[in-house]
């Protein structure tokens, strides 16, 4: 008779959340010479409990990635639930700027896994291009945002001001999120 698949418990699974914040800001902040104990150590675990969840550093960076895209894309559907469409819509690109400027202090890390074979970005496009169809949908369904704009298209413009901070600044940043809702709420 086969084994049930035991579940995972409620504190490992806390445990993974916390290092994979932990593992996401530091490997921005410091790329990825950072020692896998001190991650441990900031994430209130042991080191053994860290490489029973990602056997490798490799694994962490990947997981950490794809937590943080997670994290942004579920946020398109909470905002909509919680504030009209094109206010969630305004309030999810300025969250999506401050995941992609911190993504930008992640790339020593994430080029070092792509190196290595792994591709962190296989599932990217498809959840970020989802999130926006998920606020187009609603302000579409509310009246509050353009009807003939392709969420591949907000997706590309979004990625030009995220670009844009790396050279502006965040000020910068606002005024061009500001002129993106302008053109999706400006009926035509």
């Amino acid at each position: 008779m086969p084994a049930t698949p035991r579940r995972t418990r409620s504190d490992a699974l806390e445990n993974r959340a916390r290092l994979l914040e932990v593992a996401a800001r530091v490997f921005a902040e410091q790329g990825l010479d950072t020692a896998p104990a001190a991650i441990a150590k900031q994430a209130g675990v042991g080191v053994g409990t860290l490489y029973r969840h990602f056997p490798t550093r490799e694994a962490l960076v990947d997981a950490a990635y794809r937590h943080q895209l997670t994290l942004v894309c579920d946020q398109a559907a909470e905002l909509v639930t919680r504030h009209p469409a094109a206010e969630a819509t305004r309030l999810w690109m300025t969250h999506f700027i401050d995941y992609a400027t911190a993504k930008t202090g992640m790339s020593e890390a994430l080029n070092a896994i792509i190196a290595s074979g792994v591709d962190p970005f296989v599932d990217s496009r498809a959840l970020l291009t989802g999130a926006v169809a998920t606020l187009l949908g609603a302000g579409a369904e509310d009246g509050s945002v353009r009807t003939d704009v392709a969420s591949e298209d907000v997706l590309l413009l979004m990625g030009g001001i995220a670009y844009s901070v790396q050279h502006g600044t965040k000020e910068q940043a606002g005024r061009l999120v500001d002129l993106l809702m302008d053109a999706l709420t400006k009926n035509t």
